[in-house]
């Protein structure tokens, strides 16, 4: 028997609702875009870009943020959404409790091992902050890029065949942003 449409759409408009009042008090980067929106691009990247339509991979990218960036943990997740979207959103997040060169990492090392979900999330995540750094002050771009190459040198290990795409994508990205920070260069020497 088929599932319902309730059944079938429910759990992901829910985390979807979840992920925008966890996140309702906090603003992007640039200082004016609810945060939200990020999320909701993450997803969208994930199933529009990257071509990724399975429900429980677009709940974890509308949730990536939420357990290191909001007053949401683990339990929460598994409570509302299951143990398994948990792990992944878990495996998405950095222990901000610790120093910056450990929790990174600890990052990586999470990621390099990882579900492919997990992956797909992180480059679709990876695909939004470096279109959002075309916005952003040179320095916060230039260290978007680092981190980026530094994201895809550990998520290339036992890349899953259906992240290949995504990974394509992200790095043809993180090309012509590069691109724009030789180009600001090169225009910051000839003035």
């Amino acid at each position: 028997m088929t599932a319902s449409l309730v059944q079938q759409y429910q759990p992901l408009l829910s985390t979807a609702s979840f992920a925008a009042r966890a996140h309702r008090h906090q603003i992007r980067k640039d200082r004016e875009t609810p945060y939200i929106a990020h999320p909701f691009r993450v997803c969208l990247i994930t199933r529009h870009i990257f071509g990724i339509d399975d429900p429980r991979t677009l709940m974890a990218a509308l949730l990536h943020d939420t357990i290191e960036d909001t007053t949401t943990d683990r339990d929460d997740i598994v409570e509302a959404f299951g143990p398994e979207v948990a792990g992944w959103v878990a495996d998405l997040s950095k222990d901000t409790r610790l120093a910056d060169a450990k929790r990174e990492l600890e990052y990586m090392t999470t990621l390099a091992a990882a579900d492919p979900a997990v992956k797909i999330c992180k480059l679709a995540d990876m695909f939004d902050n470096l279109m959002d750094s075309l916005n952003l002050p040179l320095p916060l771009r230039r260290k978007t890029v680092k981190r980026s190459k530094e994201y895809l040198g550990c998520l290339e290990k036992d890349l899953p065949t259906k992240a290949a795409k995504p990974m394509t994508q992200v790095r043809q990205l993180l090309a012509e942003v590069e691109a724009t920070l030789q180009d600001a260069t090169s225009s910051s020497k000839t003035e």
